[in-house]
């Protein structure tokens, strides 16, 4: 039976006073301001670049002199780019991989900081943040010089764990971030109920970080598809990414291919995201 009040509540009109700030709050709004020029400027700075991409992607000629509208960049995307794709296949292959290995690592990492007490655990928490705020360089040459320390052949493995081991962080503090608004009494609950560490840890811990996780994931993937100066560092015969494929095109001009694939990419990512952004949500209200 539904509540009477409820329904009242739900069919009464605003206030005078609310409708009459409602008004304000509209009419300030639509005046021109700084922070909202600076945004446009930010949004057009972002966003031109993308469709100049996505308009000269169905550009006829290679020039930059727009001839006409044609697909023959997406034909020989599909048709003839065996390296391009081979290129792509190897960065997807090494982004989900490290990026799994980032996720699961910094996950654990992240809980056993936040809830044990250990001798060194301060240091280990600013030693952590390291990889974030050196330059890629200083991390891509320290790597290089362990791999020939150790006589390890450069490749898509060298590439793997260097991507994992600059990813990590990231995992770390967004899976931190959450459990941070983590609410204890949770874990005392399962407690009192007879589970053990290991199942409090899977069946109570972990899904109610999982936003977290995913949400570093899916930054740790990203991070990973654009990298270029620690990849071409440690990069060695047959393992060519596509940061490093396009990199290698602009000694002979890039080629309009290059712009087919990027919208090939736009379309992938925006499907991705908002599909995340979805399941984040219904996760999130399920919980």
């Amino acid at each position: 039976m539904k509540n009477p009040f409820s329904l009242y509540a739900k069919k009464k009109k605003p206030s005078e006073p609310a409708r009459h700030a409602k008004r304000n709050w509209k009419k300030h709004n639509r005046k021109i301001s700084f922070s909202n020029t600076a945004l446009c400027l930010a949004l057009l700075f972002l966003f031109i670049p993308l469709f100049v991409i996505i308009f000269y992607s169905f550009n006829e000629s290679k020039d930059s002199t727009f001839t006409g509208f044609s697909l023959i960049w997406y034909e020989k995307l599909f048709l003839s780019s065996e390296d391009l794709w081979h290129s792509l296949f190897n960065s997807l292959l090494v982004a989900f991989t490290s990026a799994l290995v980032a996720t699961i690592l910094g996950t654990l990492a992240s809980i056993g900081i936040s809830w044990y007490r250990f001798f060194g655990k301060s240091y280990i928490q600013s030693i952590s943040f390291l990889p974030m705020v050196l330059p890629e360089v200083i991390m891509g040459v320290s790597m290089l010089i362990f791999f020939s320390a150790i006589k390890l052949s450069l490749g898509l493995f060298t590439i793997f764990i260097a991507h994992a081991t600059f990813c990590l962080p990231f995992v770390f503090l967004m899976v931190s971030a959450r459990i941070d608004e983590f609410d204890y009494s949770i874990i005392e609950a399962s407690h009192d109920l007879g589970a053990n560490e290991i199942q409090t840890l899977f069946r109570v811990i972990i899904p109610a970080i999982m936003p977290g996780i995913l949400s570093g994931f899916v930054m740790s993937i990203t991070m990973s598809l654009e990298d270029y100066v620690i990849t071409s560092l440690v990069s060695g015969p047959g393992s060519t990414t596509l940061p490093l494929y396009v990199y290698s095109m602009i000694r002979f001009g890039v080629s309009p291919v290059i712009n087919s694939l990027s919208f090939v990419l736009i379309i992938a990512i925006c499907i991705i995201t908002f599909a995340l952004r979805k399941g984040l949500k219904s996760f999130a209200s399920a919980r």
